[in-house]
């Protein structure tokens, strides 16, 4: 097969890209093992690696977007979470940006994308949130 005809899975491996695929459906290690004939051992050194394939991949595209993003606001811990769309809302107003979202939009982005970093309403661990020129937001924890 020519390297033009391969299948494509982004960084991982065609082995990676299937033992994560068979993961995702629920087999254990050891049973992919016994599906592509090797070790279970041979099977966690795969599903690692991509694993940190995928979380390097993560992290650059966070780096590239805050490179690219108009203005980046960060929370800081104990802040309560109903204050933090003011906050934003405030922000964008003086870069002179209409947000492409509302009250509720942001509440609930903020538990969605970052829950782990909210304990009984206040933030436990820094927030980050990146307005773009066109409005968009994202909104991700500190690690």
């Amino acid at each position: 097969m020519r390297a033009d005809e391969r299948k494509r899975y982004g960084l991982l491996t065609e082995k990676q890209y299937e033992v994560l695929r068979l993961r995702a459906q629920g087999y254990k290690q050891r049973e992919i093992a016994e599906m592509l004939n090797t070790t279970r051992e041979n099977i966690s050194v795969i599903e690692k690696s991509a694993l940190r394939k995928i979380r390097l991949a993560e992290e650059t595209l966070r780096i590239y977007r805050e490179l690219h993003c108009l203005d980046k606001i960060r929370v800081e811990p104990n802040t309560y979470t109903l204050d933090i769309p003011k906050i934003i809302f405030s922000r964008a107003d003086e870069l002179g940006i209409k947000l492409r979202a509302n009250l509720s939009y942001l509440l609930g982005a903020i538990h969605y994308r970052a829950g782990e970093c909210i304990r009984r309403r206040h933030l436990i661990k820094p927030l980050n949130i990146l307005i773009f020129r066109n409005g968009d937001i994202e909104i991700y924890c500190e690690e």
